[in-house]
């Protein structure tokens, strides 16, 4: 477990042609820090997500993730990342795919964490099926399975309760919780403002550039919107 901060950017930006995604942005998140990133479509979110899992290269400037250089296999090893839009594998079925997952990541004794996850989400019968051909909503389900079922310093969320039910959310609330608890850090990009209550910090983008950083406790959609 790092003991200098799970994330740290400088001035890192990314543009797309001419278009600025995310201005330059430094930010240092405490390891164990319970964050929510919030703003609009179109405010950043995304891009900030995706540079610090290492899927997509910044413009300008640099990450890190538990002091590893963002990309770099050991900030990978460190990082949980949970997608606004899942993707899996065609031909593996739900239980496969935990298993991959669990074992990419050194984790051999991953069949107790994989029934508790299927039960809580209500995939348990749906085990052997292929999430490709799932439901938006069970294929959340399967992806959140996913990134709880491997180790993690950092977890990076991106719009999770799209398409989940209310049992769903709840479960997933409940995780998120329970990652906190142990000491994790837990960063949560939504435009749902009524999710980030739980939250210690609130980060706020709009247009690419930072509206907000501080408590929950604000009237936050004023600073989305700009008003």
């Amino acid at each position: 477990m790092t003991t200098g901060p799970s994330i740290a950017t400088s001035g890192l930006g990314r543009d797309y042609g001419d278009v600025t995604a995310l201005h330059p942005f430094d930010l240092e998140v405490p390891a164990g820090q319970r964050l929510a990133l919030v703003g609009h479509n179109g405010s950043g979110k995304t891009t900030l997500i995706r540079m610090l899992a290492g899927l997509l290269d910044p413009t300008v400037g640099n990450a890190a993730v538990a002091g590893h250089t963002v990309g770099s296999a050991e900030a990978r090893a460190a990082l949980s990342y949970l997608a606004d839009h899942p993707v899996f594998y065609d031909d593996l079925s739900v239980l496969e795919h935990l298993e991959y997952v669990a074992r990419l990541h050194g984790r051999n004794d991953w069949t107790d964490a994989a029934e508790d996850l299927l039960e809580r989400f209500d995939l348990t019968a749906r085990a052997e099926h292929l999430p490709s051909t799932f439901s938006r909503g069970l294929k959340q389900k399967a992806a959140i399975c996913l990134a709880f079922i491997r180790p993690f310093e950092v977890l990076v969320v991106d719009e999770p309760f799209v398409g989940l039910d209310s049992s769903g959310r709840e479960e997933l609330l409940a995780l998120f919780d329970d990652a906190h608890e142990l000491g994790r850090t837990v960063m949560v990009a939504t435009h749902e403002l009524a999710t980030v209550s739980a939250s210690e910090r609130v980060v706020a983008l709009r247009d690419g550039e930072l509206a907000y950083d501080g408590s929950p406790d604000t009237d936050l959609e004023a600073l989305v919107e700009g008003s």
